[in-house]
């Protein structure tokens, strides 16, 4: 029995590693697309070119248009599935994402109240700062609920509620915004967007995304512990308190500085960790690094995508993995229904 289980073991952390790289590839395949593709018909000879000279049109849209977007829908992508296969973990519940937690909706509207109070004019700083102090107040009221002994499912309702809270605040702002510019970004953050983007935002988003990954990473023995319950973490020398603090910080350091740079983009830390568990041999410490590459390669072909599909710019990244992942929520919570 030993030896089959160590089999089995052995097995599914070869599966995880196969697929990770497969998912690297993917998540770099994506991006090298994304940065051939766009409205002005270009060689990739001539965008290398200018991408190492700068010099000309073609340098231009290099540097300073295709590259920012194609680096930062890999990191937006990686915070936001690192981050979904970590509150999976801490809550031990699968329907458990930065979206559905009311997360991302709170860093949304964060970044809003930096752009309606005119922070942003003050200091480039405000609207990261912000959106990840929205992201840990949403984290932070789960993390007070879970400690009090709420379940699962009022962890999700309280997060549903904290989302249609942040929502609904976000709208208020929308509704009495003076200025049109300050309307124009609101609506661009409430719907989510990779577009003109700047490498400012990549020099933003890729230092805190990478420090919030990193932290998930460090929680993730306590992560696997948490799986048997919280006494048997404790007796397993696991700090549960140090646990949760790590991802709930993580977590809001990852959605905040994402949302922060692109937006209200929601569900891809549902659908990429769900996926991606059966390879993973169920524990969370071994799927949040393939969860983040996962949701760079998904976040980076959904841009291509929607470049194809509508090179206006029209279809904006949020609606459309709102309409990939809403509906994977509901079979996911019928499957779910379903098994009790």
């Amino acid at each position: 029995m030993d030896d089959t289980l160590a089999a089995h073991r052995i097995r599914n952390m070869g599966d995880g590693g196969r697929a990770t790289l497969v998912l690297a590839c993917l998540a770099l395949a994506f991006a090298g697309w994304s940065f051939l593709i766009g409205p002005m018909d270009l060689s990739a000879p001539a965008l290398f070119a200018g991408l190492f000279d700068g010099h000309g049109a073609a340098g231009t849209i290099a540097r300073e248009i295709r590259l920012p977007r194609a680096l930062l829908a890999l990191i937006v992508g990686a915070a936001l599935g690192g981050s979904g296969a970590a509150l999976q973990g801490l809550f031990c519940n699968p329907l458990a994402e930065p979206g559905v937690t009311g997360v991302t909706s709170s860093a949304s509207l964060g970044a809003v109240i930096a752009l309606y109070f005119g922070f942003v004019s003050f200091s480039p700083l405000a609207l990261p700062v912000l959106a990840i102090l929205g992201a840990l107040a949403a984290a932070g009221i789960l993390y007070i609920l879970s400690q009090r002994g709420a379940g699962a499912v009022a962890l999700i309702l309280a997060g549903v509620a904290i989302a249609s809270f942040a929502t609904a605040m976000t709208a208020l702002a929308l509704s009495y915004a003076a200025n049109p510019y300050a309307m124009s970004e609101i609506v661009t953050w409430m719907l989510g967007s990779l577009k003109d983007r700047t490498f400012d935002d990549v020099t933003y988003a890729l230092p805190l995304v990478a420090a919030g990954l990193a932290l998930l990473m460090l929680a993730g023995r306590g992560l696997d512990a948490l799986t048997l319950g919280e006494d048997a973490a404790r007796s397993l020398g696991v700090d549960v308190a140090r646990t949760r603090g790590l991802v709930i910080v993580g977590v809001a350091l990852a959605t905040g500085a994402a949302t922060a740079v692109a937006g209200a983009v929601s569900f891809v830390g549902l659908v990429v960790p769900h996926l991606l568990r059966p390879f993973c041999g169920y524990r969370p410490a071994r799927l949040i690094l393939p969860s983040a590459i996962g949701g760079a390669a998904l976040v980076a072909a959904a841009d291509d995508v929607l470049r194809l599909v509508a090179p206006d710019g029209q279809l904006l990244l949020g609606v459309a993995t709102a309409m990939l992942g809403a509906p994977f929520f509901l079979w996911l919570i019928v499957k779910l229904g379903g098994e009790r």
